[in-house]
This record gives structure tokens, sequence and C-alpha cells, in this order.
């Protein structure tokens, strides 16, 4: 398994991860996502490979993109909050059939070194509720809660 940038080749296949994803988070929150979408379509994919300023890794063993990290270098913008620059993780995926194989944690090994590179002091995501198994995994990484996110609904 290699780790690297994500290049157009992988267009198709980040397609196919971020539907598998998408698929999770709609049987865990149907009132929030929409089955069939992706959280990013393939133009917008398209741009994000070519502008080298996202930051998208992926896992491959041989032609198989057999996992993904989205990320992105972050600062407080507030005046109240120290400049601490942190390197955030907005979308992890390991393929189906291929979890449990330490490819995950490959990943994640890499997203540290990476966050070391760019001086980031922490490395940041969010993960829905009742995505026990991704939350177990980040806790196994070592992760543990910053903040909580609450809603409330009021709608009648």
């Amino acid at each position: 398994m290699i780790i690297r940038k994500a290049t157009e080749s992988d267009i198709d296949q980040l397609l196919e991860l971020l539907s598998q994803v998408l698929e999770l988070h709609a049987r865990i929150r149907p009132d929030v996502f929409i089955p069939g979408t992706v959280k990013y379509p393939r133009n917008e994919l398209e741009k994000m490979v070519g502008d080298g300023l996202h930051l998208i890794y992926v896992a491959c063993e041989g032609d198989t993109v057999i996992g993904y990290a989205f990320c992105d270098v972050r600062a407080p913008v507030l005046p109240s909050m120290k400049p601490i620059k942190k390197f955030f993780i907005d979308d992890f995926c390991v393929r189906d059939g291929y979890q449990r194989q330490h490819v995950g944690t490959t990943i994640f090994e890499h997203l540290k070194k990476e966050a070391n590179r760019f001086g980031c002091e922490s490395i940041t995501l969010s993960c829905w509720e009742g995505n026990d198994v991704a939350r177990s995994f980040y806790e196994h990484m070592g992760m543990t809660p910053r903040t909580t996110t609450m809603e409330l609904y009021v709608k009648e």
C-alpha cells in the first residue's frame, strides 16, 4: 500500500468512495443526508484535485484506491483565539472490504506526518453521532473530543 496525493486518474474511484461514505451517513442521519448524492460532485472534485491547493491523499493497492483523506490547514480567524494551526480532516474513508486491515491507521499516520510538515499543532475532524465505528477508530488513534455540537429540532 502506498499513500500519495490524489490525481485526476483517481477521480472515478474517489467518487465511488464518496458515495460509500454518503450512503453510510444517510443511513445514520436520513434527516440530513440525501441518498444517491456525494459530498463533492465530479466537476468540483476535478477542480480540487487539479488546483494544487487541496490536500487529498489516497491509499492505493496497485491501481485501486482503498482509502482517502480530504484535508486542509486551518487557523482561527477570531481575535480572541490563539493563532494555532490545525490540520483538519474534512473527509476520511476506507473502502468496504478493506476495513480492519490497518488501511485507516496507515493513512492516519501519514496525516500526522503531513500535519507536522505544515507546522500544525493538532489534527481535528468532525464525526457524526451514530457513526460508532468511525468514532472508535478516531479514539484508537488518540483523538479526544474538543467541542460538542448539539441540536434541538423546533419544526412542529
